[in-house]
């Protein structure tokens, strides 16, 4: 009996001291934070991971020497299926060290991971790997979007037989302010799609339809109305492997910049001054 008591003693201590080894799941949270809730096909997804560390170590994560990870995962929304990342297989977020009662806030592009070109709505949670435990954050929704289709343009190479580039202007709404988006994509004869992104370029008035134009050296223009009196011109770079903006100016309405030249006189200038006559000139 002796030794089934001792034996008991020892297990209990044992299991007490494991228990206390284990860190409290509050010490150290993480989540992620999504810029948009829509975002349009061929974005970036530009997301947040917000890290705080309440624990007596430090968490650090990319150096050399570092132990720790940071992930996101993404799930299907509608039936929870984990998503599988593609291409070489990169740090989420760059490197950091967080010491005890600090904090973080970490830039992560989550269309550079994993293939977000579907339409479709989605979970992602950012998940932390310190000390051997996994601390997830909860799941965030967001949703990408095809646009809705306002023009395109097509590039053709001399260098490149088999492979043309195909551009679409879409517009979707962000934040309630209806914005203008430029796709790219390369189109092969055997039926292949690279996508090249798409790109912001702000928010649009649907009064005057936006143009899309080619130019013979590569350039690609964009001018959409963004006010009642201007317009922006942006213009991207069609490289390679790539579509870069290049520069991006507001300009004036052509049909309304004479009247507003007069008014900033007229302003200017006081109005119309009367003539200064004696009181027997009556011309």
């Amino acid at each position: 009996m002796k030794f089934k008591a001792v034996v008991s003693v020892l297990l209990g201590v044992l299991a007490l001291s494991t228990h206390a080894k284990k860190p409290s799941l509050s010490e150290i949270s993480v989540d992620l934070k999504m810029d948009e809730r829509d975002y349009v096909s061929g974005e970036r997804v530009r997301a947040v991971v917000d890290v705080k560390n309440l624990s007596p170590k430090t968490v650090s994560v990319g150096y050399p020497d570092s132990k720790d990870t940071v992930l996101v995962e993404i799930f299907r929304s509608n039936d929870h299926i984990q998503i599988d990342r593609v291409g070489r297989m990169r740090p989420f977020v760059s490197a950091f060290s967080v010491k005890s009662n600090e904090g973080q806030l970490l830039e992560t592009f989550l269309g550079d991971h994993y293939d977000l070109e579907e339409p479709r709505s989605y979970l992602a949670r950012a998940v932390l790997v310190h000390n051997g435990y996994r601390y997830e954050g909860p799941y965030r929704a967001f949703s990408v979007v095809p646009g809705n289709y306002i023009t395109s343009a097509k590039q053709m190479f001399s260098n490149r037989e088999g492979v043309s580039r195909r551009f679409e202007l879409v517009r979707w709404a962000r934040n309630g302010v209806e914005h203008a988006f430029l796709s790219a994509y390369d189109e092969y004869e055997d039926g292949r799609k690279e996508s090249l992104g798409t790109t912001d370029i702000g928010a649009m008035l649907r009064i005057t339809k936006p143009t899309l134009s080619i130019l013979p050296g590569g350039e690609v223009i964009v001018i959409h109305r963004n006010g009642a009196d201007s317009f922006v011109r942006s213009e991207f770079w069609s490289m390679p492997k790539a579509l870069v903006l290049r520069s991006r100016m507001s300009v004036g309405d052509p049909a309304t910049a004479g009247q507003a030249r007069i008014q900033e006189l007229y302003k200017r200038e006081g109005g119309i001054k009367p003539v200064d006559r004696p009181w027997w000139k009556f011309w």
